[in-house]
């Protein structure tokens, strides 16, 4: 079996645009929340968002074709081009047909089938653009990566929620594992900052409703959260065999080692409150790493903010880790980028190769007044130091979709 590898990394987030300034506005807890200002929110129960700011794709992409694609797919290829810029790749002689894309989206392009709807219905059907499907589809960010960068090998648009960052991680490290790629883009992107997503999941009582101060809406742990934030971006990695990375000279940034994928079956909305899914995928991303409990060093929380998620979460990591969960600290990186997502999973696996790297571990901000049953540590308020080789990451969605994935330091 081949060791799997991370040798490119891209980022595009409510605090920054290139990977190094989304880790340095993290590590310093800086809060990516703002009202939005895309439309008028006085009708709307929750006004705030994660939103990505001085994004322009048409400096890589033109004019001409940025307009072709939806928000979320220039998110995808954005990112992906600091990723493939970042690994070195385009110097290398990598066979197409063995470098393959598995970047997902919860949502898709929903803001350009909104706007096709306008436009049928006030101009009628001859004004729809032909390219609106295209754009929409789910698949389309991966088709686009695909397409940019002549990736000819396995293609996968994985469609799990909110867990899709990891699933794709996690998918793609198999296909590596196997030998049937060499390399692999894996992530997810998002654009859902939409009038009908935030009249939706606002309806469904899912959003935090703390309008008047944003930067402290997103409050994962605490006793008083009322909700997620809605946010954008996308987190796109570059996986490889070690064997390729090491043969061109790549720089490696970490080493994927572990990943388990479980359903909680019991509702489509709401996590078991045991966290009997998210137990069984991290107990299973143990297991496929050879690791015990006492190997981790650090979790990646999925801690959205919601009552019954950050419940389900903290039973889950006591149920598996057992008195060594009160030793583990965590993090929450959605306290200041809000939850992204189908693009959650990817932006938290770069959050944790450079805690590791780096020895920080970012904090959980806004966690002021702790909830008497997440009684964990989950790093409040303040980055720390801290040596570290191995780090759990969790991505749990919609329809009790759970992904686990390990990420070790690099060691040759």
């Amino acid at each position: 079996m081949e060791r799997v590898v991370i040798t490119g990394m891209g980022a595009i987030s409510p605090i920054g645009n290139t990977t190094e300034t989304f880790w340095n506005n993290l590590i310093n807890g800086v809060s990516g929340i703002s009202n939005i200002d895309s439309f008028n929110t006085d009708e709307y129960k929750s006004k705030i968002a994660g939103v990505v700011k001085n994004f322009d794709a048409t400096e890589l992409l033109g004019r001409k074709e940025s307009r072709k694609l939806d928000r979320f797919a220039q998110f995808a290829l954005v990112a992906a081009e600091e990723a493939w810029i970042d690994s070195k790749l385009e110097d290398s002689e990598i066979d197409p047909e063995r470098i393959g894309v598995y970047i997902g989206s919860g949502i898709g392009g929903i803001q350009s089938l909104l706007d096709s709807i306008d436009t049928l219905r006030k101009k009628g059907p001859s004004r729809v653009s032909p390219t609106l499907v295209p754009a929409m589809i789910a698949n389309a960010a991966a088709a686009q990566v695909s397409i940019r960068f002549q990736a000819m090998g396995p293609s996968m648009a994985p469609v799990s929620a909110c867990a899709i960052g990891n699933t794709a991680i996690g998918e793609a490290f198999k296909v590596i594992q196997t030998g049937e790629a060499d390399v692999i883009f894996a992530g997810g992107s998002e654009a859902a900052i939409t009038e009908i997503s935030l009249s939706s999941f606002g309806n469904a009582k899912a959003l935090s409703e703390r309008n008047r101060v944003p930067a402290e809406a997103s409050r994962p742990f605490d006793s008083e959260r009322d909700g997620f934030v809605m946010a954008e971006g996308a987190g796109i990695l570059i996986l490889e065999s070690l064997s390729s990375a090491l043969r061109r000279g790549a720089h490696i940034h970490g080493e994927i080692i572990g990943y388990g994928a479980s359903s909680d079956a019991y509702h489509m909305v709401t996590p078991h409150p045991e966290g009997k899914g998210a137990f069984l995928a991290m107990k299973k991303a143990l297991s496929n790493a050879n690791l015990t409990i006492k190997d981790i060093d650090v979790i990646s929380a999925h801690a959205t903010s919601t009552f019954a998620g950050d419940l389900a979460e903290t039973n889950a990591i006591k149920q598996l880790f057992g008195d060594q969960a009160y030793s583990i600290p965590i993090t929450a990186n959605k306290s200041m980028l809000g939850h992204m997502l189908g693009a959650a999973g990817g932006i938290e696996a770069i959050a944790l190769i450079n805690s590791l790297n780096r020895g920080i571990i970012p904090p959980t901000i806004n966690l002021t007044n702790p909830d008497l049953q997440c009684d964990l540590d989950y790093t409040p308020n303040v980055s720390k130091k801290a040596e570290m080789s191995i780090g759990l990451s969790n991505s749990f969605g919609f329809g009790g979709h759970n992904a686990a994935i390990i990420i070790r330091k690099y060691h040759s």
